[in-house]
């Protein structure tokens, strides 16, 4: 039987199920929506329209939604950020998160629209007006339903930033490649540790003791616990 707050979240998760049809369908197919529980993180999407992201129910979470995660109750809704998906599709995103009466935030719906268009556009009007800019590099945000090839993506990213392998990594290196993947959600997610480890080539002991030393060294330079 469910509990008086997951009873409460499943009500606000019911009342939002329509809302995701009407967004998507004033958008049209440029556009899809999301919601998300993220009681269940490998499992979130409960509720999708549109196809742009690729989304399915019972598909996971993607990074920014780890990211939410790793800010829990903190988190604030993140609004009208422009990213790319891995194919190349420019999007402009805004993140809701949800949060029941005690303010804990437990999910968040996704809007998700597709600007390509519209850029290419601007940009051809600057071409004919002479006022040529170079676009901004934007992010590229892993969407999938599989929550492995999401803690993959961010694993490729963040070890790229280091430039090398991790047998190449110093002490500090290492450090902070763990102590990105934990600013960024990765392991709130289950079996993420495990994942990480496999991914860098190095055993579970030692991915966890780069987690806790990494956490560690983050107390100490913010002056109490993460």
């Amino acid at each position: 039987m469910s509990s008086e707050p997951d009873a409460e979240r499943d009500a606000i998760l019911a009342a939002l199920r329509p809302v995701v049809d009407g967004i998507a369908a004033t958008f049209g197919p440029l556009c899809d929506v999301v919601l998300h529980d993220y009681r269940t993180p490998e499992e979130s999407v409960v509720a999708v329209a549109g196809s742009l992201t690729g989304r399915a129910v019972g598909g996971a979470m993607s990074e920014i939604g780890m990211r939410v995660l790793a800010h829990g109750d903190e988190a604030q809704d993140e609004l009208n950020y422009v990213t790319r998906t891995r194919n190349g599709t420019l999007v402009k995103s805004s993140t809701m998160v949800l949060r029941d009466s005690t303010g804990a935030v437990f999910g968040a719906l996704c809007v998700n629209v597709d600007v390509s268009a519209v850029a290419q556009v601007h940009g051809l009007l600057g071409t004919l007006a002479g006022v040529e800019a170079a676009p901004p590099e934007l992010p590229t945000t892993t969407f999938g339903n599989d929550i492995d090839s999401v803690v993959d993506a961010l694993v490729d990213v963040h070890q790229s930033k280091q430039r090398g392998s991790w047998a190449e990594l110093d002490r500090a290196e290492r450090l902070e490649l763990f102590g990105g993947l934990d600013s960024r959600g990765v392991f709130a997610v289950r079996g993420a540790v495990e994942q990480v480890a496999a991914r860098l080539g190095i055993s579970r002991a030692s991915a966890y003791n780069y987690l806790s030393r990494a956490r560690a060294d983050h107390d100490t330079s913010t002056g109490g616990p993460a």
